[in-house]
């Protein structure tokens, strides 16, 4: 071994090492005994590798079950939990407006950066951390997401709905079984790109997956959800060794292939715009939004590539999340006989006083069915479509949350998944799905407990589309079939990286 000279000590290679093994660990028992005894969240309670280190948390989402680990650790410890050195799980739900109510004062943590889209002008409205600029960014487009704008664009919704039936017919003939996810993942995204990129992608009709681009939700998401809850310093590097696998990069390519048809869309409408018939006939959102940018774009600094970049907030946004929301509202009313008797029956008996349309049922016709409306929003409590809390950094001055005073810089979050199962909220049966608890004269009450589309000024822009295709599909698929659930003794498998996904749900299609 070699030998070194400094001030005339002879140190071998070995001494070296051990020097540095010895900082390491004098470095880590002192950083272990600050969070244990001196951090300001020593006092709250938790796993205890949780207060020492991010490596916790990552460990629970590289397992997919955050969800469930959470439910134990509030169940045990309270509604404050401590889930990493400087962040806290929160179960109150008084606390949600506290957290995220307007104004609140609590802005998204750097978790959110972790999704963002690079080589952006400005942040997408999910990632953005700077409240003014997200409040000045989001007013330029509001209008478009408003339900009555939303309406405009049922016609495209109608189309995506006509090719699913006919697909279902066919499989129904058939005698075949579908996989309930794959079907509704299909329809959401097929939606997503009439509303966004002028046409379908061609899932439904192709029966499958034939572009990657749900796969490519499938890779990223996992792994930006990974990056999302480790240490800043390491995301860059985990996210530069993801690329070096084979399915990263497949998944990188499908999404430029969706960059592709952003660019084919967005420019269909400058070649319109610039013709002699200038007016864009299209009422889908892409064709509102580049309206925006070709009527107001030099004032209000709306450009070509802000137009791109809502196309592809509608993708990540609208997607996935639709589609755990439909297809889970869908499982549960199928594994419940006596809420599908009842559900079936106000469709059968609305139709037949004429108040449901043919052959598309309106969302207003929709909306106004009580039962139908108890389900959705049951379904969206029992399974949000997402299984992490939703971190916030507390004021600089701190704020009092659940009768304990959290400092000023600490990240706190409440997760949809637990919060949706208080009992004090929800009733001593919050963990089964009844339909019937928002039926009750006081159900309105409940709702400002549900996350399901956020809360506040950071409430999702897509809500108004996402409860658009579930009013208006559901009625129309019981209407024109029954269906069954291939297992419907078996309990519903789950996994929760940023999504809370379902496992596959095999149904059996048969015509009325």
């Amino acid at each position: 071994m070699g030998n070194f000279k400094i001030f005339d000590w002879k140190l071998t290679s070995y001494d070296l090492l051990h020097g540095l093994g010895l900082l390491l660990a004098i470095y880590w028992t002192g950083w272990i005994v600050y969070t244990r005894v001196f951090h300001p969240l020593a006092r709250f309670p938790g796993p205890f590798w949780a207060s020492v280190s991010r490596a916790w948390i990552v460990r629970s989402v590289i397992r997919g079950n955050p969800h469930e680990t959470q439910r134990l650790l509030h169940a045990r410890y309270g509604h404050v939990v401590r889930i990493a050195p400087n962040e806290l799980s929160i179960s109150d739900p008084e606390a949600i407006k506290i957290i995220y109510g307007v104004n609140s004062g609590f802005i998204k943590s750097d978790f959110y950066l972790a999704f963002r889209a690079p080589y952006t002008r400005y942040p997408d409205h999910f990632t953005s951390t700077d409240e003014k600029v997200h409040a000045q960014r989001r007013r330029i487009v509001s209008g478009v997401y408003t339900m009555q704008s939303i309406l405009q664009s049922e016609p495209y919704v109608n189309k995506c709905t006509e090719v699913l039936l006919q697909q279902l017919k066919d499989i129904a003939d058939a005698k075949a079984s579908i996989d309930l996810l794959e079907w509704t993942r299909m329809y959401a995204y097929d939606v997503i790109g009439e509303l966004y990129f002028s046409k379908m992608f061609g899932l439904m009709k192709a029966r499958g997956d034939h572009l990657g681009i749900m796969k490519s939700t499938d890779t990223l998401i996992p792994a930006m959800a990974i990056s999302a809850v480790m240490p800043s310093y390491l995301r860059s590097f985990f996210m530069l060794v993801g690329v070096l696998f084979a399915e990263t990069r497949k998944a990188l390519s499908a999404l430029n292939d969706l960059a592709t048809a952003a660019d084919s869309a967005v420019q269909s409408h400058v070649q319109a715009s610039s013709s002699d018939d200038s007016v864009i006939r299209r009422t889908d959102i892409i064709s509102k939004v580049f309206n925006i940018h070709r009527d107001q774009g030099e004032k209000l600094d709306f450009q070509i590539d802000d137009v791109k970049l809502e196309a592809f907030g509608g993708y990540f946004a609208g997607s996935d999340t639709t589609a755990i929301h439909l297809s889970t509202t869908l499982y549960y009313i199928l594994k419940n006989p006596g809420v599908y008797a009842a559900l079936n029956n106000e469709i059968v008996q609305a139709t037949q006083r004429g108040e449901l349309s043919f052959p598309h049922i309106s969302y207003h016709e929709a909306s106004k069915l009580r039962y139908l409306s108890a389900c959705v929003k049951e379904g969206a409590r029992l399974h949000p479509s997402v299984a992490l809390t939703m971190p916030r950094e507390v004021p600089s001055n701190g704020r009092s949350i659940s009768g304990q005073w959290i400092p000023g810089g600490v990240c706190v979050g409440i997760n949809p998944t637990v919060v949706h199962l208080d009992k004090t909220v929800f009733g001593d049966d919050a963990e089964e799905y009844n339909p019937d608890r928002w039926l009750n004269p006081d159900a309105d009450k409940m709702n400002k407990y549900i996350l399901q589309f956020g809360a506040g000024s950071r409430m999702c822009m897509g809500k108004n589309i996402s409860l658009c295709e579930l009013y208006k599909v559901i009625p129309e698929l019981l209407r024109s079939y029954r269906l069954e659930l291939s297992s419907p003794q078996k309990d519903l498998e789950t996994s929760g990286f940023w999504f809370y996904k379902p496992a596959p749900m095999n149904i059996r299609v048969y015509r009325k």
